[in-house]
């Protein structure tokens, strides 16, 4: 039988005919739908979650990982990809100049710097995508405006080209998932994304919902479990 778990037999009575009348018992087993353990990984832009059992397969069935990038932060400091290495991060996409969107957006991703307030292995990345009027010294004000405390909180800035090259190929932030812009489109996103220690998407969340947020911050703990198994 083709079921993940047996998981509860109902019993039918009903009526056999043959030379006499008679009920007959007959069960019939209703199988629960196959669960998956951990968290999906997404390796496409149509966000389509792959399931792994094993870790055998992941990287041939899950090749896609975030590229490399070299940016400044609110404090004038080069963050690269070493800053994610073996880490959990959240990315986002953002502009300083945006007038409701973002700043709750801003709001819900400080619920995840106050969940994790010690986490030396979780990144925040706030990547603008007006670099070229949110300057570092711009960021900084931001970020004291906003209330940002964490050292692991990075506002982003640099090329224009290079910040929604890795937002679209990377992390597939796109308002509309799955389509591909061009780079000279204004790219715009309420999508939070969450990455694995192997820089995998993990998962994808709407930033302006807290009821996402409150996901987000359980799915985090469950990929700080990962390591431990």
């Amino acid at each position: 039988m083709d079921c993940w778990v047996l998981k509860t037999a109902k019993m039918l009575w009903i009526a056999f005919l043959g030379s006499s009348l008679r009920l007959i018992p007959v069960f019939f087993v209703a199988c629960q739908p196959e669960t998956h353990p951990g968290l999906p990984y997404y390796n496409t832009p149509d966000f389509t979650p792959v399931f792994m059992k094993s870790e055998n397969q992941l990287a041939e069935k899950v090749p896609h990982t975030i590229g490399r990038f070299s940016f400044k932060d609110q404090n004038g400091t080069i963050i690269s990809q070493k800053a994610i290495e073996g880490k959990i991060h959240v990315a986002d996409f953002f502009f300083t100049s945006c007038g409701m969107i973002c700043p709750r957006m801003t709001k819900h991703l400080k619920l995840v710097e106050k969940a994790f307030p010690n986490a030396k292995d979780l990144v925040l990345l706030s990547y603008s995508v007006t670099p070229w009027i949110d300057s570092v010294a711009r960021l900084k004000k931001y970020s004291q405006t906003n209330g940002i405390q964490s050292k692991n909180w990075h506002l982003l800035t640099g090329r224009k080209s290079e910040i929604y090259q890795l937002a679209r190929q990377s992390y597939f932030a796109e308002e509309e998932l799955g389509y591909s812009k061009d780079s000279t489109e204004f790219l715009h996103t309420e999508h939070f994304i969450l990455v694995d220690r192997q820089k995998r998407i993990r998962g994808i969340y709407n930033g302006t919902l807290e009821l996402e947020i409150q996901q987000l911050i359980a799915d985090i703990k469950t990929l700080q479990q990962e390591r431990l198994r």
